[in-house]
């Protein structure tokens, strides 16, 4: 691996720890818009699937730095299979409409299946208690991701001309 491209995913943990601090929108109990997330669908164009890095290390900084909950393994896991999985996902389509369809398809997997049953598993958490409360942390992760992939562009074009 390159040293600019371990410098640039150093850039975007770091990036996506700062926006997730920098705003929490409240939306419904503990749930919020995570800006975090932004820095996220930005990863998924740069670095492709080294991007599931960015998102696993930058919630698990962030969470272990400033949540009152601590570190949350499931947060862990959904964001390296949301990173991962739109990573590669962005190396095939080209398209944003494309790119949404991936962020809403493995946003709702990683948080609605994957942490879902993690958090049932480990706190005994009942099924019909935990899936609307992730699917509304779906649908708030998954808008933050779209606004990165409408800026992801400008954001492309700045770091690729930087690299010539």
């Amino acid at each position: 691996m390159r040293t600019n491209r371990i410098a640039l995913i150093g850039v975007l943990t770091a990036l996506y720890i700062a926006l997730g601090m920098l705003m929490k929108i409240p939306v419904i109990g503990n749930i919020q818009l995570d800006l975090g997330y932004i820095s996220l669908a930005i990863a998924c164009g740069l670095v492709g699937p080294w991007a599931g890095f960015v998102g696993a290390v930058g919630c698990g900084l962030e969470s272990l730095l400033f949540s009152a909950y601590g570190f949350s393994i499931s947060w862990f896991i959904a964001n390296l299979i949301i990173g991962i999985g739109c990573g590669y996902a962005f190396k095939i389509v080209k398209t944003k409409t494309f790119k949404i369809i991936f962020i809403l398809l493995f946003v709702f997997f990683g948080v609605g299946v994957v942490k879902t049953g993690i958090e049932c598993y480990l706190y005994s958490i009942p099924l019909l208690v935990k899936i609307p409360k992730n699917l509304i942390a779906s649908a708030m992760d998954s808008l933050s991701m779209i606004i990165g992939v409408l800026i992801l562009p400008k954001i492309k074009a700045a770091v690729i001309k930087e690299e010539k």
